[in-house]
């Protein structure tokens, strides 16, 4: 993948972190937390997207698609976005749905792309440190393209900390779970898609960390607790891996965010599917 000369040293130190996956599992339950969003990924029959079906596979078109809208050329964008549309316009509700959703809906998508940039603010602030307001100006100008890579206007993207705010806030009141997401979206917490040893060996750290990383709507609507206790654990192991991090070499530190670049960049220059 060519680099965006857009994309400075520093920015990407604090985009493209293998420690950024620690939110993953709390931003994607979030992405999914409106019901139509919620609905539609329950019951589309896209099986070639589906995590139950493919986990590995949709990890690792999941990051593609993360690492092309943040740091690939205006052609690399141009040919994921081609993917993604031909696989969204196959989720649509239809007549037997109990929620109705379109996966090209771009309000929906704007959502969805709002939570994958506070997922980036998540990281940054856990793992390297409060963000003040010109790195927010400059992580949020750039963030835009998790919504423009996909069917949203740059005019409709929050152009400041206070607008993305606005727009934060009057939409968490759209958080909503029936017992169809909301078990779901429990099961993603605990990794129960994987192999059954695999989900009883990673599946309770994972939980945690996802709990951990949810603001407290999510949390209630999931119906999890969390407690004091849990919170003082969790700031410790952040603390901790954020320490370990800031001493590993760049090679390290980048992986698998560089793994996929270079397997993004590969299948995209042959005209491979990414997705």
């Amino acid at each position: 993948m060519s680099p965006d000369t857009s994309i400075s040293p520093d920015i990407r130190r604090l985009l493209i972190s293998g420690l950024a996956l620690a939110p993953a599992g709390a931003n994607v339950i979030m992405q999914l937390s409106r019901l139509p969003i919620g609905h539609a990924i329950v019951e589309s029959t896209v099986d070639s997207g589906s995590l139950r079906k493919h986990p590995i596979k949709r990890t690792r078109t999941t990051l593609a698609y993360i690492m092309v809208a943040l740091s690939g050329t205006e052609y690399e964008r141009a040919a994921i976005r081609r993917e993604v549309n031909a696989q969204h316009r196959l989720v649509r509700s239809d007549h037997d749905s109990a929620v109705a959703y379109d996966a090209l809906d771009p309000e929906l998508q704007l959502w969805v792309a709002a939570c994958m940039f506070h997922g980036v603010i998540d990281a940054v602030t856990s793992f390297i440190g409060p963000v003040n307001d010109a790195q927010f100006a400059t992580l949020l100008r750039h963030c835009s393209r998790f919504a423009t890579t996909l069917q949203v206007s740059e005019s409709r993207w929050p152009e400041d900390r206070s607008t993305f705010d606005d727009y934060w806030t009057k939409s968490i009141c759209e958080v909503s779970m029936d017992d169809v997401t909301r078990a779901y979206l429990r099961g993603l917490a605990s990794l129960d898609f994987l192999p059954a040893p695999l989900a009883r060996t990673l599946g309770p750290s994972h939980r945690f960390l996802t709990v951990g990383f949810l603001p407290s709507p999510f949390r209630e609507e999931l119906g999890l607790s969390w407690t004091p206790r849990d919170q003082k654990r969790f700031e410790k192991i952040v603390s901790r891996a954020g320490m370990v991090n800031r001493h590993l070499p760049r090679a390290l530190r980048e992986f698998p965010w560089n793994l996929i670049e270079l397997d993004t960049r590969r299948r995209i220059a042959r005209g491979r599917s990414v997705l």
